[in-house]
């Protein structure tokens, strides 16, 4: 039911050479008729941007800038269509996110769709105690992703991250094009709902306090992906 991996099945079909930030995507490619000779691990690219630019991120220190640093905090994302275009879900989940405000700040760079969702819904009243910042870029985000306790997220891209920075990861979708960063990573996939996400929360916070919460790291993802992605550009 997603435009965009309609797109990439299409593009995987189209392409000479089919490069994989992660194994599961060598048999997803397999399963998909895709010949082996066509296909070649490299890891994720993603990861090298972030390798390089965290240093730069902790300079920026956001967190010393909104007032956080050295204190747990949750940082959220929210912006899909399923949880922000529904008045009940968005409700839930603005309800699930002052509940967690009661235990720790709750940084919120808001999508401007999002935004715009709550003024027409006339949700405001539930947004207070939640810390709404403008859209921010890359640097700014990485410097707040870099000391979060817990990520409350519908970001596909802050699965990776957080994967990376071995950050938790609560991502309110019934689906990821990700699946590494469950199996192998910080994230969690969980229902769009208060009930789930404060289970969710509690779960992670309770690991953290137990020291049962151990991250892992795929395969290929570290730092070096783009250079394998040119080497196997030369053999192609």
């Amino acid at each position: 039911t997603m435009p965009e991996e309609i797109n990439r099945i299409l593009t995987d079909q189209l392409a000479d050479l089919c490069l994989t930030p992660s194994r599961d995507g060598n048999f997803n490619l397999a399963a998909e008729g895709i010949p082996a000779e066509r296909v070649k691990l490299v890891g994720n690219v993603m990861v090298d941007t972030l390798f390089r630019l965290r240093p730069t991120a902790r300079q920026r220190a956001m967190p010393a800038e909104l007032g956080v640093e050295g204190k747990p905090f949750a940082l959220v994302t929210l912006h899909r269509p399923s949880n922000v275009d529904s008045r009940e879900v968005l409700a839930e989940l603005l309800q699930g996110l002052r509940e967690v405000a009661a235990v720790m700040p709750v940084i919120f760079p808001i999508h401007p769709r999002t935004r715009q969702r709550i003024d027409e819904f006339g949700l405001e009243s539930l947004a207070t105690g939640l810390r709404l910042l403008d859209p921010l870029g890359y640097i700014e985000t990485v410097s707040l992703l870099d000391q979060a306790a817990i990520v409350l997220t519908d970001s596909g891209g802050l699965q990776e991250e957080t994967t990376m920075l071995g950050v938790p990861c609560v991502t309110m979708r019934p689906n990821t094009e990700r699946p590494v960063t469950i199996t192998e990573g910080t994230n969690r996939l969980i229902d769009s709902t208060r009930a789930a996400m404060l289970a969710a929360f509690n779960d992670v916070m309770e690991q953290k306090r137990n020291g049962g919460y151990r991250p892992g790291s795929p395969e290929g993802w570290d730092g070096k992906a783009g250079e394998r992605v040119i080497a196997a550009l030369m053999e192609a």
